[in-house]
C-alpha cells in the first residue's frame, strides 16, 4: 500500500512538474519553517520551552494570464489546517481583481504581511483584537501608483475554511491605503480599514499573551448577547534607506445593551547596521523579503538589524486593566531565505486587584523556500 502511494506520489509529482513548463501556466512550490525557543516568567525566569511555530507547505500559480490560485498547508502542532486557500480572476473592471475562498480579511498592514518578513518574532497586541483569516470574497484594485482599496464578505469558517451555519451574519471588512511617497529607498505608506462583524452564538472575545507565543494569556475578555461588533484601524509605515518606521492603532467597539470600546496600539523602529532598507511589496501584501548586500559566507555577513517596539492593549471598559509590552530585538539575515531572530520582551499586565509581569527571551530560527 505505502509502496503504491510513493510511486503514484512520485507520478503526480512529474505531472504537476512537466505541467508547470507549459506556456500557460506558472506553478511554484514553496514552504517555511519556523523553529522557537524561549525562556520566560517573571525575574526568575524559570520557564522554558520550545515548539516548531510554523510548518508550512504551498503551492500557487496563474493559469491563463488571469486566473490565480493558492494552496497553503500548515502542520505546527501535529495538526493541518488551511492557510492561504483561494483563487482568484484579474482583469475586472476597474482594473480589479476578486479573490474566493480562505485568506486573511483586509484589515491592518502587520496582519497582512507575511509572517516570513515582519520585524518581530511575534506581531503586536492588536493582533488578538483582529480578525485573521475567514472564508469570503474579496474585490480589490488599485487607482494609479499611490491608491489602492480592497473590500469583501467574509463568514467565520473552521480551520478548514468551512461554516455550515445556516445564517445570514457575515463580516464585511474594507481596507483603503495610499502610498504618500515611494521614491527608491524612501517610502510613506498610510492606511485606514472598518470591519463590521456578526457572528450566530452572538458573542465577541479574545485573549492575548505578552508576545511570546509559548507564553501565559495574560489578558482576556468575553461578550455575550451582543449585536454586533465594529472594528476601526489605522496605520502608518515610513521608511528612509535603512530606517524604518511603523505604527497601527485598532479601536473594537462592541454593541449590544451597551456599547463598549477596546483599544490596542503598537510602534516600531528598526534600523539596519549593514546598509538594507526594508522592501514594501505592496498594499495587499506589506512587506517582502529583505535581501542582504552581501550574504553570510565567503568574507559576508550577512544583513543585520536592530529593532525595538512598544505595544498597549487597553481593556479597562470591559474591567480586564492593560496589558503592555517592550520589545527589543536582533534580526540576523543569513541570505534572502535565511534569518536568525532575538527578541527580548517585557510584558506587564495590569488591573484593579493584581499586576503580572512576564518577561521573556526569544529566539527563532528561520528558513523558507
Amino acid at each position: 500500500m505505502k509502496k503504491g502511494i510513493l510511486v503514484l506520489s512520485a507520478a503526480l509529482l512529474t505531472f504537476v512538474n512537466i505541467n508547470a513548463q507549459a506556456p500557460d501556466k506558472e506553478i511554484e512550490f514553496g514552504g517555511r519553517i519556523m523553529y522557537d525557543m524561549a525562556v520566560w516568567g517573571d525575574s526568575t525566569m524559570d520557564n522554558t520551552g520550545t515548539e516548531f511555530r510554523r510548518v508550512r507547505f504551498y503551492n500557487s500559480g496563474k493559469l491563463y494570464e488571469n486566473v490565480k490560485y493558492k494552496l497553503q498547508l500548515d502542520f505546527s502542532g501535529g495538526k493541518i489546517s488551511f492557510k492561504d486557500v483561494w483563487m482568484e480572476l484579474s482583469e475586472l473592471p476597474f482594473n480589479g481583481n476578486i479573490r474566493v475562498g480562505h485568506f486573511k480579511e483586509p484589515l491592518r498592514l502587520e496582519a497582512l504581511t507575511s509572517s516570513k518578513y515582519i520585524t518581530f518574532i511575534e506581531r503586536g497586541l492588536p493582533i488578538s483584537m483582529s480578525p485573521a483569516r475567514n472564508t469570503g470574497a474579496m474585490y480589490y484594485t488599485t487607482f494609479g501608483k499611490k491608491i489602492s482599496l480592497q473590500t469583501g464578505v467574509f463568514r467565520e469558517g473552521d480551520n478548514f475554511g468551512n461554516d455550515k451555519e445556516s445564517t445570514n451574519n457575515i463580516n464585511i471588512t474594507s481596507r483603503i491605503t495610499y502610498l504618500a511617497m515611494n521614491d527608491g529607498d524612501k517610502l510613506l505608506h498610510l492606511g485606514a480599514s472598518n470591519s463590521i462583524r456578526k457572528n450566530s452564538s452572538h458573542s465577541y472575545g479574545f485573549s492575548s499573551r505578552a508576545e511570546n507565543h509559548l507564553g501565559n494569556k495574560l489578558i482576556s475578555v468575553d461578550f455575550e448577547n451582543i449585536e454586533k461588533t465594529n472594528v476601526l484601524g489605522g496605520e502608518i509605515a515610513y521608511v528612509n534607506n535603512s530606517l524604518s518606521v511603523q505604527a497601527e492603532y485598532l479601536q473594537t467597539t462592541i454593541m449590544g445593551e451597551t456599547e463598549t470600546e477596546l483599544s490596542s496600539y503598537y510602534g516600531q523602529i528598526s534600523y539596519f547596521l549593514t546598509g538594507e532598507s526594508r522592501p514594501y511589496k505592496g498594499s495587499l501584501d506589506g512587506f517582502s523579503r529583505v535581501k542582504p548586500n552581501n550574504n553570510y559566507g565567503s568574507g559576508g555577513k550577512g544583513a543585520i538589524e536592530l529593532v525595538a517596539r512598544t505595544s498597549s492593549m487597553d481593556l479597562t471598559a470591559a474591567n480586564q486593566g492593560t496589558l503592555n509590552d517592550i520589545t527589543l530585538g536582533l534580526n540576523w539575515y543569513l541570505n534572502p531565505h535565511t534569518r536568525v531572530m532575538l527578541n527580548y520582551v517585557m510584558g506587564k499586565m495590569t488591573n484593579e486587584t493584581e499586576v503580572i509581569t512576564e518577561n521573556a527571551v526569544i529566539m527563532r530560527i528561520q528558513l523558507d523556500f
